[in-house]
């Protein structure tokens, strides 16, 4: 059986049916970073209604060749809430990008959004507001209150995954049928 990991960096929080915060009422969350310090991650099944690519494009005075000017803006957590996040695939190196696992990394420079804009960019990605983020020991609070499902991220659920079927997706990827969940903690 293999162990709980210490820190969660490249795993998936899913809500549970109990977690009524709007923030994260049956979120999905793909952890990015997870130390002694606290926690950040990106919500990766809420879209922002009506804003999209070309819209932040021509906010930020970017040139696009129109491939990606339909892309929705994720609602990437209530954090940070002026800020771009791109989670994507390789490549993985956009100036300071911070590696989540072998194949996921999360970046918010200039460069990858206008490689994005141009068609260049990494072939699998979505582009948030935001980001989620704990203080220390409050993620590990959260858990040991039954909060949270936790499972390895799937790229697959992000990035092919619609959004609105990314929470059960990725529920039933650990073998639980969303259906059987309670509202109710318990503590074994």
């Amino acid at each position: 059986m293999e162990a709980f990991p210490t820190f969660l960096k490249g795993y998936f929080l899913m809500a549970m049916p109990a977690l009524m915060d709007p923030n994260f009422h049956q979120s999905v969350t793909c952890i990015t970073e997870h130390s002694e310090e606290g926690a950040v991650g990106i919500v990766v099944n809420r879209v922002h209604e009506g804003l999209i690519a070309k819209m932040i494009f021509e906010e930020l005075g970017i040139d696009t060749d129109g491939q990606a000017d339909s892309v929705p803006i994720h609602i990437g957590g209530p954090v940070h809430g002026n800020e771009l996040f791109v989670l994507h695939g390789p490549p993985l190196e956009w100036g300071q990008s911070l590696i989540v696992g072998q194949e996921l990394a999360l970046s918010n420079s200039r460069e990858i959004l206008q490689a994005i804009a141009q068609g260049s960019g990494p072939a699998s990605y979505i582009i948030a507001l935001g980001c989620a983020g704990w203080a220390p020991g409050q993620l590990e609070w959260e858990l040991n209150q039954n909060a949270w499902l936790v499972a390895p991220c799937n790229r697959e659920i992000i990035f092919e995954i619609p959004p609105e079927r990314r929470w059960e997706r990725a529920i039933r990827q650990m073998g639980i049928d969303p259906q059987s969940l309670t509202h109710t903690a318990g503590h074994a």
